[in-house]
């Protein structure tokens, strides 16, 4: 059974880069046919799709966030990685990684999240 488990700082000073890692075991995640997305959730609001990346490797981002989001990986310690860029309070969010199984379009897996909250 996959397993999510995300990972990284719990506060951020604003103008600064947020760097999450989601560490996945139970499966690789460069099988066939997996799609990786980050999910965030403001306070009291609902999910935000953010980005995400195909077993390939390519990645897909969020119109609203492309110009600070990157989304990468390795595979060599089955993880992914979040990098948000020039933060606000705006980005205080819990965020997620989920696994998607291409063609079903709905999460199979969730890991617990992680809560940032952007403060000065």
């Amino acid at each position: 059974q996959v397993q999510l488990q995300e990972s990284g700082p719990g506060l951020v000073k604003p103008s600064q880069t947020l760097s999450l890692t989601c560490t996945v075991s139970g499966d690789s995640i460069t099988t066939n046919p997996y799609y990786w997305s980050w999910i965030r959730q403001p306070p009291g609001k609902g999910f935000e799709w953010m980005g995400g990346i195909h077993y390939s490797g390519n990645t897909d981002y969020a119109p609203s966030l492309k110009s600070r989001i990157s989304i990468s990986r390795d595979t060599a310690k089955n993880q992914i990685t979040l990098q948000l860029t020039s933060v606000t309070p705006e980005d205080t969010c819990a965020y997620y990684c989920a696994r998607e199984r291409l063609g079903i379009k709905e999460y199979d897996s969730w890991g617990q999240g992680t809560q940032v909250t952007v403060y000065s």
